[in-house]
């Protein structure tokens, strides 16, 4: 239990706290009701102990007190004194703040390098942290949560945004489309009613659907079949009508280009010939074709 002590001298050893707690002198809780004020001391004899101290004459190094007033203003004024400084500006009273203790750098640092005193952190100072590694992974652990949540965040924006602008689109082309009906449907109206002679919304209908009909036609034709229907087609042909297909017709009766004098009357087979008589490709006898084939066997 918190306890305490109604003369307020808090440096009571445990057995004085228990003994003054028997007697009921001490109260718990964490508030100490005080039935009369403390009697404040005037500790003469510490007062001047301090004093004493503070007349000693030590060596500099060892005080390392600088007086000095503020530094001079860069902008070409003179040293401000305290005098000029508005206590109840506070920009006015921090800038002194900070020219004075920019004063007191300049005046102590070159004496501490004539000294001998190192001012400098060394390059391979080493300083524990006074964080341990557990509060710091806690501490990454965190930040890294919070990033992730934003970039989470970001994304869900991003997207909102995409639909957002797909809806807009989407509308402006249904609207478009509602009002060329709309005009069509006007035009025909004027038509039948015979306010108008003008057929044009026809033709930019005819036109529009030709242009969608080209397109995918020259889509079809730039793209073009795959390997294997072009085998198919080069193995079966195309399709359509096959019978009397090698039919002669009357074009075909009458053309005689490639009508050869030589071959139709066996005029080209070179000297080839026996007794007068035309070497033809005569099918062999029948005891000839017999012979054959016995070598054979």
């Amino acid at each position: 239990s918190d306890c305490g002590s109604d003369s307020g001298d808090s440096s009571l050893s445990d057995s004085e706290l228990q003994e003054a707690f028997a007697r009921g002198e001490l109260k718990p809780g964490l508030n100490v009701v005080l039935e009369e004020r403390p009697k404040r001391r005037n500790d003469t004899d510490g007062l001047q102990q301090c004093l004493a101290e503070f007349g000693r004459r030590l060596a500099w190094v060892e005080r390392l007190d600088v007086t000095l007033g503020p530094v001079a203003d860069p902008a070409g004024q003179s040293a401000s004194g305290t005098d000029g400084v508005d206590p109840e500006n506070d920009f006015q009273r921090e800038m002194s703040f900070y020219r004075q203790a920019q004063a007191a750098v300049l005046e102590a640092l070159p004496r501490l390098r004539k000294l001998q005193v190192p001012t400098r952190r060394p390059d391979d100072y080493f300083a524990e942290m006074a964080k341990s590694d557990q509060q710091m992974q806690k501490i990454r652990q965190k930040l890294k949560s919070k990033q992730e949540a934003m970039e989470r965040s970001e994304k869900a924006k991003q997207l909102r945004a995409m639909r957002k602008y797909g809806k807009k689109v989407q509308t402006e082309i249904l609207q478009r489309r509602q009002k060329e009906k709309k005009n069509m449907l006007n035009a025909v109206k004027k038509y039948q009613k015979g306010l108008s002679d003008k057929l044009d919304f026809l033709d930019d209908e005819q036109t529009s659907s030709q242009g969608n009909k080209k397109g995918s036609a020259s889509q079809r034709t730039t793209k073009g079949p795959n390997a294997k229907r072009r085998y198919k087609n080069q193995k079966f042909g195309f399709g359509g009508k096959k019978k009397g297909s090698k039919w002669n017709t009357k074009e075909s009766v009458n053309d005689v280009s490639s009508f050869q004098s030589k071959v139709a009357h066996n005029k080209g087979l070179g000297k080839a010939r026996k007794g007068g008589k035309k070497a033809l490709n005569k099918r062999p006898g029948k005891r000839a074709r017999q012979k054959m084939k016995n070598r054979a066997r």
